[in-house]
């Protein structure tokens, strides 16, 4: 274990949630003269200096490739780069760092995934499995596998309150489904889906299971042993890290017999006009020259994940979630998306009458950044009816103030549009 996460494993864990935001430069500023209430953190959080100061550090010291030089900057590079690997291994309780393979972010892990191993389990007649409530990157790589080798993508429904029905899982769930592909925290619901229940039945009838973990990452604790999922993925820059940068964990014995999926530099061990080796796990996954500044700040990411105590933060956020829907609810004409009863940080709504993209235009009038559309959740969209909804999303630097003054731009939206 490497003397960083030592360190943060020691450090005593943080329980005052509130006393976090100032670790955020970026809230401090001011947007159209208001206060910038950042509630679009589930299209990407803000960075802690700590992973700011980290990514500088390594850009203003230690620019240099990894692997391949013995000199001082390479190896010091080398080592930042390895060392934040081992971190994100700890931190998710991994069992060896050939699981942890860095990418460009959830998107790049689904494919690879899906191109790797997805077209040696698949063949004409099989099933892949999803849910009804998955973002574009765990539906499109699936359908075109399945269109490429004569598979059926098999999707789950949602209930009218946003949550998975559990029944129609399990009547889809077949001698014929290989893989069961789901969201952990939907993106555009804000639902939690039973994921160690649902990976449970799809082992038990032989499926490989591949989770999508970015909305996951920055709200819970995930100890993907516990889970036992085969794959998990997540991103950077939905947990307090940089963008560019994401993981894909995979059990050993399944990225053992996975073969590469780009070629290249650093995925090698020999290389002539007859044939190639690869070079061993985690980097015949890894070609090419690699964000290595990502992975610092990733890194870094995790320190500053690893002192916080969990249980407080799922308090704090879910009483904010709690009064955010109440204060939503008063705004004559609207909707509220996705009402299941275990859900994360998301509020997604519609007002009637008025388009979320004048929504989200009046209020980052007021200081207050929301995201508007479909969330890359059409299918979402599709089931409720809507062509877009609002959503505000939270993190553990949100406070009551960013709700009540998401509200005022509400009001303004409602006496300008009506």
């Amino acid at each position: 274990m490497s003397a960083a996460v030592k360190t943060s494993a020691a450090l005593a864990p943080i329980t005052d949630i509130a006393s976090l935001r100032g670790d955020f430069p970026a809230l401090r500023q001011r947007v159209h003269g208001h206060p910038l209430a950042y509630l679009d953190s589930a299209a990407s959080s803000q960075c802690p200096q700590a992973v700011i100061d980290a990514i500088a550090r390594q850009q203003s010291l230690d620019h240099a490739n990894v692997h391949r030089g013995v000199h001082q900057l390479s190896e010091r590079a080398t080592l930042a780069y390895e060392s934040a690997r081992e971190r994100v291994r700890d931190y998710i309780n991994a069992a060896s760092e050939h699981e942890i393979v860095f990418t460009r972010g959830t998107t790049e892990s689904i494919n690879l995934v899906c191109s790797s191993l997805g077209g040696r389990l698949l063949s004409s007649g099989d099933e892949v499995l999803i849910t009804w409530m998955e973002h574009h990157s765990n539906i499109v790589p699936w359908q075109m596998l399945c269109e490429h080798v004569g598979a059926r993508l098999v999707p789950v429904p949602i209930t009218d309150a946003g949550e998975l029905d559990l029944e129609a899982f399990d009547r889809l769930l077949t001698d014929r489904t290989r893989i069961v592909a789901f969201v952990h925290v939907s993106n555009a619901l804000g639902t939690v889906n039973p994921a160690r229940e649902l990976i449970a039945k799809a082992h038990a009838a032989g499926a490989v299971v591949v989770v999508d973990g970015a909305q996951a990452m920055p709200h819970k604790r995930i100890d993907v042993r516990d889970l036992d999922c085969d794959f998990y993925a997540f991103s950077g820059h939905k947990m307090f890290g940089p963008t560019g940068i994401g993981v894909l964990y995979g059990k050993e014995r399944l990225l053992d017999t996975m073969p590469p999926w780009q070629g290249g530099g650093e995925m090698i061990l020999t290389v002539d006009f007859d044939r190639t080796t690869f070079n061993a796990l985690p980097y015949k996954f890894e070609a090419g020259t690699p964000n290595i500044a990502g992975a610092v700040g990733l890194g870094a990411a995790v320190d500053y994940l690893s002192r916080i105590d969990f249980p407080a933060l799922e308090a704090h956020e879910s009483a904010l979630l709690e009064h955010a829907t109440e204060r939503v609810a008063e705004i004559d004409g609207v909707r509220i998306v996705g009402t299941a009863a275990e859900k994360a940080s998301v509020l997604s709504f519609v007002i009637d009458g008025i388009h979320a993209h004048d929504v989200g235009t009046i209020v980052d009038g007021a200081g207050v950044a929301v995201r508007t559309g479909h969330h890359c959740a059409m299918p979402v969209m599709d089931r409720f009816g809507v062509p877009a909804t609002a959503r505000a999303s939270f993190a553990l630097y949100n406070n009551e103030d960013d709700v009540d003054q998401l509200i005022v731009g509400l009001r303004q939206a409602v006496e300008l549009f009506r």
